[in-house]
């Protein structure tokens, strides 16, 4: 078996930076430790993370709205960064929102609560 050197941590914030614009700090601390810890698990999950969000089969505005509405059903703040994201791969606020409408059918107010806050901050024009 052939061992292949895992990315730097640079090459996995690159990673974020492109998809969302930034590496956001949580992640940030996740991979500067995992890296100085265990860098073969780290990359094995990032390089996970990173195919299950670029399929070949989904554009990446499709595969970013599914993440936001994904995350909002588990209330989660990570909701935030997939529906900016989204914005990158050229989502609107209705389609957003639609796929917000989406997540609230299996999850309740708690997600269109979530949803509120999240696109309010996005589109301050439109709250």
């Amino acid at each position: 078996m052939t061992h292949k050197e895992p990315p730097s941590l640079a090459e996995l914030e690159k990673r974020y930076e492109d998809m969302i614009g930034f590496t956001p700090p949580r992640i940030a601390k996740r991979l500067k430790l995992g890296m100085n810890v265990a860098p073969d698990v780290v990359a094995a999950i990032e390089d996970w993370r990173i195919a299950a969000l670029t399929p070949d089969a989904l554009d990446q505005k499709t595969v970013q709205l599914m993440a936001f509405a994904i995350l909002l059903t588990q209330t989660s703040e990570a909701a935030n960064n997939h529906a900016k994201a989204a914005i990158r791969a050229g989502a609107t606020l209705e389609e957003l929102h639609a796929a917000a409408a989406v997540a609230a059918l299996f999850r309740g107010v708690a997600a269109f609560n979530l949803a509120g806050e999240v696109l309010s901050g996005l589109f301050p024009d439109k709250a």
